[in-house]
């Protein structure tokens, strides 16, 4: 495959990378290498999970500078918002990440370049990249750069914790309806269950998410479509349609 220039991706990261291996490996999918398997290229996956970890650890950061009166469990909540795989997606689409994504054929049809799930693990590849590259004061840098700005956009006024009520505050503003909560999924044993959660609003599925409570999953997914409601985005395209 021809070199391809990352100039403008890396003008939009702020980060120049030393190692353009690491960019390009940022940006494999899985499906590209099925049908390439002479490039001596390797996928996205295993940079996605150091990504992740990375990203918790700055947005956590800033998180509790910007909120310094909030206690553990809101904290987690609140790094909810922005640490899931429908807002990496609006971030990575910001970037236009998806121009540069290696795909198989397959995916290429599909769409594979407006993905969300390819375009967050995508995001999550490059941050992981740049701490590989140069270290974790860089990859917080480039988180700073990306997610600060949204994250200043957080107030505390007394109940900011309390998403399902901000969530159906602002949907019965602007949308004219109420969300609904429904349980989608439920794992493990009874002292380690885990639960899956959506909320939809007008029939639209705005979030999907999950945690150790029904209470926690459904906080978790009342944070990640107040995002899109306040950030006056459309939710993502989640063909898991709720049940009737």
């Amino acid at each position: 495959m021809e070199s391809r220039g990352y100039e403008r991706l890396e003008a939009k990261l702020g980060y120049s990378f030393k190692d353009k291996k690491l960019l390009e490996t940022a940006l494999v999918h899985k499906s590209y290498l099925n049908e390439h398997k002479q490039s001596g290229m390797t996928d996205n996956e295993r940079l996605e999970f150091l990504g992740d970890a990375v990203l918790a650890l700055a947005v956590g950061h800033l998180i509790m500078q910007r909120l310094p009166k909030l206690r553990e469990g809101e904290l987690s909540m609140t790094r909810a918002t922005f640490v899931n795989e429908q807002a990496l997606a609006v971030v990575a689409a910001d970037l236009g990440v998806g121009e540069w994504l290696y795909l198989g054929k397959g995916e290429e049809q599909t769409g594979g370049r407006r993905k969300p799930s390819l375009l967050a693990n995508a995001c999550e590849a490059l941050l992981a990249a740049v701490y590989l590259d140069a270290g974790y004061d860089a990859a917080f840098d480039v988180v700073k750069r990306l997610f600060l700005p949204r994250i200043l956009g957080i107030e505390e006024p007394p109940g900011f914790t309390d998403f399902k009520t901000r969530l159906q505050e602002t949907a019965q503003a602007l949308v004219g309806e109420v969300p609904r909560y429904t349980v989608t999924g439920e794992w493990g044993p009874d002292h380690d269950k885990f639960f899956e959660v959506i909320v939809t609003i007008g029939g639209k599925v705005y979030a999907r998410s999950g945690g150790r409570s029904k209470r926690e999953a459904e906080h978790s997914a009342a944070a990640t479509a107040l995002f899109f409601l306040e950030a006056e985005r459309p939710p993502p395209v989640d063909k898991r349609q709720p049940p009737a």
